[in-house]
Parts: structure tokens; C-alpha cells; sequence
């Protein structure tokens, strides 16, 4: 491939066919900026795995030429992977004031604050890297301080929403800036990359200032204590409680490690006002009258190590739900989240508490973050790009998202639907996409990042699904003969002492193999190690129709 065949490239690595670990990319010949670096929760099928990241193997082929990584605003499917990317590659990262708090939060944890260049941008900024420039314009969002990107090129101007939506009534002084998008659609859009999220959702989403009143009228209602929780970035929805509790009259305790974190960054930012004296420590929880606390914590989407999903299961020491507490979920299931909240909101109503749950136009306590149909089509609108790439969602979402793209009259040969890794390539006004770069999960399990792989996980769902045999055999390092009779030891398979003839059996199959093996040494003693698992196997499976993990171990004396 030389220059002249590819001038502007753009590609996701994360965040198409999925909702999460959201990774684009804009290159123009030799200069390369990113935008985001988010990570994605594990589903239950991804035993033991942490976090999802992003395969940056062609990031780090090219890494003489990344120019910046450019962070459109503070959500975790968006800066989760930041600390991660910067392990491996050191580059200056450009963000919003709130948006770089949240990330000196995550660098500090990994020991990286001190390495990395933090540039603070606004919407105004104007930056240049090498044969690209960008400027910005201000959205709204679920979290102040987003901005979109505007990526202009000799090819022609590229346009990257971030997450938006357009609520001309916000709170505080987030107005999307639309004059700004009338003007850059104006001076001409190439290529439009926005997000998909709420593309099946017809309609407008409704202002986030018509939230604050459901939340205070709850609080009135309340007998007992308030339990409220959401997502710790939502700042907006953060002042809305805090109001609450102000005219209620209630104290508020903040349960959970990144809401106290996240509350923390935005004071001393300036984006939340909280009363002087508001703030109690849980421990002081206790000894109040409960009509007199309210509580806001994390776990709205069921994390099992949450703060909600903790009080659910009374597991948490220092604050219990009592009978008549009132709890209250101000955020909507993100897919695939549905069963565990299901299973917290069951839970509480065990313990008695009166829960208020569902989505946010049921109860009034949340709406989305994410441009539904009508603000999807005026974005396009106002852009009036060549070609159109729908991204952040899942291919349903993209799928939908390409039909209201046409029905404002982007050609349909102009829209591409692509996968992570997918390379449209525009030179001359002419976009093409006929090549791939790397792309996939890299999964961080503790401190590991990467070590753990396909094999890894069908061992670990083996295990978890048929458990394990371990067959200790003793041999004589001279003639290879058995010392000792076998030692059969079952986990998650069969309880010992309730199948002693199974296992018993299990040893005779192990004797005869050894006996046929007689005298194997070196290399071979590794095919005896096979041929013990292959005869185990056929028998286990022959009298119990599973197949356990089979781990025989050889020991030579």
C-alpha cells in the first residue's frame, strides 16, 4: 500500500456490533489520532474476566505516527481503557475539564498520572496534528462536558458525534450548540461517524430537567429511609438528588468506591453544588432518624460487587434496608444488565422496601443519554454529509440507524455498515472499504492483560459446567511400574465418598493403561499421560454422559 492509494482512512477498533469499549481511528498518510478508549463489562459467559479492551495491535505497528488521543467525554465505554492503551503506548491525551478529572482518577490508580500529558480542550479549541486539524462543538449528554469532533483534512471535513442527544432545556450550561452543526454542515461534511444507541427508539427524548420533580415528589413521599441509585457519571442526575434531598430536609450518604469518586472530582470542578454539611459518612447512617437520610449509591445495572446489589443481599455492614425504606432506580437496564436487576429487585422486596423501577418514561426517574430517531435525523440533517458511517451500537441499532440516514437523503451507497476493524478509505472524494486491520477483545483478568484467552475460558466454562478429575499415579523412575495405586481426586464432578465405585473403576481403567504402557520413558511418558485421559474419558462418559476436565499427573521416584 503506498500513499497515494490510501490519503484518509478511518476505522473503529471497539464500539461496532456492541455496546461498549468504544476505539476510532483517523488517519491521514502518516499522522494518526485516536478518539476514545473505553472498556466493556464481561457477560456471564466471560468467567472470571474483569474488563474487555481493545486489540490495539495496529496502533502499536504505527506508533511513530499517533499524533494524540482525543476523548470525547467522561463514560466509562469511553475512557474505561485508557490506563491500559497508555501502558503500551505513551501519547498525549486531550480532553474536557471533567472528562480529564475522571481519567486523573484512573491514571493515579494505575501509577501513570505522573507519565501522561493531560491537555485540557473546550469546545473552542483548535488543535493541529501534522496534516490534520480539529475543532469541536458542544453536545449534551448524560454527563457534562461532551463535545463532538470535527476532523478536517485535504480530503475534506470528517465529523465524530460522541454520545449526544439534544435537550434544549438542560441542566446548568450544557445547550447543544446547534448553530455550530448548521455551520459545519454548511462548509461542507465528507463523512458523518454517529452514534446508533436509541435508533429502534422513535421520537425525542424528554428534557433532563423534568427528572428533578419525580425525584423530589418520591422523596416527600418516602416513610423511611431513600435509597437511590444510578450511574455515578451522572452528575445531572447527582444535583437532581442532591436538590431533592435539600428540600426534604435530608442528610445524604454516598455508598460506593467511584460515586464517592465521581462526586468528589465534579465538586472541586465546579459541576455539582452540594450544600455545607449535606455529606454524612455511612457509618453515621445508624444512628439517624431514617426519615432524615437519603442514600445514593452505585449498582442501577446489577453489579454483583455494587453497592446496591450488596444492600440487596444485606451484605453491606455499615447501612441495612429496612420494611417500609424506599428504593429507587434512576437509570434504565443497559441490554443485556436485565436479569441481574431483575434479581436485586426481588431482593428488596424481600426485605420488605418499596422499590420504584422501570423505565424511565414509566417512572419518571431517568431518561436516556442517547438521540432517539427524530435527533438522530436532525444531526444528519444539520451535517448533510457525502457518506455516513453509523457507530456505537449493535448491528440492529446501525441497521435502523442507516434506514433514517436515507430517509433524509444520504444516498444508500454511501452508508457503510461496518465491523470493528473495517477500513473505509476515501482519496479523491471517493470512499471505498476493501481491507481490514487487527481488531478483537483483549480481556484484563486482575493484573493480567491479555493472558487470557479462548483456551483459557473453555477450560474455566469446562470446569465451572463438568468440573475436574485429578489422577495422581506414582511411577518408578527405572521400570515405569506403578508404586502405588492411584489417587483419584474429584472436584465438581462427583462427591468421593457417595461414588467410590465409580472412581474405583476409574483406577482400574488407569492400572490397565499403565500396565499396556509398560516401561514408557522420556517423551512417551507424555502419551501415556494422553492415553490415561482418552481411556478415563470413554469411561466417564459411557457411565455418567459427562465429560469432566481430566488432569492426570505423574509422578516419577
Amino acid at each position: 500500500m503506498t500513499k497515494t492509494e490510501n490519503k484518509l482512512s478511518v476505522f473503529a477498533l471497539g464500539g461496532i456490533n456492541e455496546i461498549g469499549k468504544n476505539m476510532y481511528v483517523l488517519q491521514y498518510e502518516d499522522d494518526i489520532v485516536v478518539i476514545d478508549c473505553g472498556a466493556k463489562f464481561p457477560d456471564e459467559s466471560l468467567l472470571g474476566i474483569d474488563l474487555i479492551i481493545q486489540d490495539i495491535s495496529y496502533l502499536q505497528e504505527n506508533k511513530d505516527k499517533i499524533r494524540a488521543l482525543v476523548v470525547t467525554h467522561g463514560h466509562e465505554d469511553h475512557i474505561g481503557g485508557i490506563p491500559y492503551l497508555l501502558k503500551r503506548l505513551n501519547m498525549p491525551v486531550y480532553a474536557t475539564a471533567l472528562t480529564l478529572g475522571l481519567i486523573q482518577l484512573k491514571l493515579k490508580e494505575h501509577g501513570l498520572l505522573r507519565h501522561t500529558e493531560l491537555v485540557l480542550i473546550n469546545a473552542d479549541s483548535e488543535l493541529e496534528f501534522g496534516t490534520v486539524g480539529l475543532t469541536f462543538f458542544k453536545t449534551n449528554h448524560s454527563i457534562p462536558d461532551c463535545l463532538g469532533v470535527v476532523f478536517h483534512t485535504p480530503e475534506g471535513a470528517v465529523v465524530h458525534t460522541g454520545d449526544f442527544k439534544f435537550d434544549l432545556t438542560p441542566l446548568g450550561d450544557e445547550y447543544p450548540d446547534i448553530h455550530k452543526m448548521a455551520k459545519i454542515g454548511s462548509d461542507g461534511v465528507l463523512l458523518l461517524l454517529s452514534e446508533s444507541t436509541n435508533a429502534e427508539r422513535p421520537g425525542f427524548n424528554p428534557s433532563e430537567r423534568l427528572i428533578g420533580g419525580h425525584i423530589e415528589e418520591a422523596f416527600r413521599k418516602a416513610r423511611r429511609k431513600v435509597f437511590i441509585s444510578t450511574f455515578a457519571s451522572n452528575v445531572h442526575r447527582v444535583q437532581q438528588v442532591v436538590d431533592a434531598a435539600q428540600k426534604t430536609n435530608r442528610k445524604l450518604a454516598l455508598l460506593g468506591r467511584s460515586m464517592v469518586n465521581v462526586v468528589a472530582v465534579a465538586s472541586e470542578l465546579g459541576y455539582l453544588n452540594i450544600p455545607e454539611g449535606m455529606l454524612i459518612d455511612k457509618n453515621e447512617v445508624r444512628g439517624m432518624d431514617p426519615e432524615k437520610v437519603a442514600i445514593l449509591c452505585t449498582g442501577s445495572q446489577g453489579e454483583p460487587m455494587a453497592a446496591l446489589s450488596r444492600l440487596s443481599s444485606s451484605n453491606f455492614r455499615e447501612v441495612e434496608i429496612h420494611p417500609e425504606d424506599t428504593v429507587i432506580f434512576a437509570s434504565s437496564p443497559i441490554p443485556g444488565n436485565e436479569k441481574s436487576v431483575s434479581r436485586i429487585i426481588d431482593n428488596l422486596y424481600l426485605l420488605g422496601a418499596k422499590v420504584i423501577y422501570g423505565s424511565g418514561t414509566v417512572t419518571g426517574m431517568h431518561v436516556s443519554g442517547h438521540a432517539c430517531q427524530e435527533e438522530l435525523k436532525l444531526m444528519l440533517t444539520l451535517m448533510k454529509p457525502k457518506y455516513f458511517i453509523p457507530i456505537h451500537g449493535e448491528f440492529r441499532m446501525l441497521y435502523q440507524h442507516r434506514l433514517l440516514a436515507e430517509s433524509v437523503g444520504v444516498e444508500r451507497k454511501n452508508i457503510f455498515i461496518i465491523n470493528n476493524g473495517d477500513v473505509v478509505d476515501i482519496n479523491n472524494g471517493v470512499a471505498r472499504q476493501t481491507r481490514k486491520v487487527q481488531s478483537g477483545n483483549v480481556f484484563v483478568d486482575g493484573l493480567g492483560i491479555g493472558d487470557v484467552g479462548n483456551i483459557v475460558l473453555r477450560d474455566r466454562r469446562l470446569l465451572s459446567e463438568e468440573g475436574m478429575l485429578v489422577i495422581v499415579i506414582t511411577l518408578s523412575k527405572t521400570d515405569g511400574k506403578l508404586i502405588s495405586d492411584p489417587d483419584t481426586i474429584s472436584r465438581g464432578f462427583v462427591y468421593g465418598s457417595d461414588s467410590g465405585a465409580l472412581l474405583n473403576e476409574v483406577n482400574q481403567v488407569v492400572i490397565r493403561t499403565i500396565d499396556k504402557s509398560q516401561g514408557a520413558i522420556g517423551n512417551q511418558r507424555i502419551n501415556l499421560k494422553q492415553h490415561i485421559k482418552k481411556s478415563v474419558e470413554t469411561l466417564l462418559y459411557t457411565r455418567t454422559k459427562r465429560r469432566p476436565m481430566i488432569l492426570p499427573i505423574v509422578i516419577e521416584i
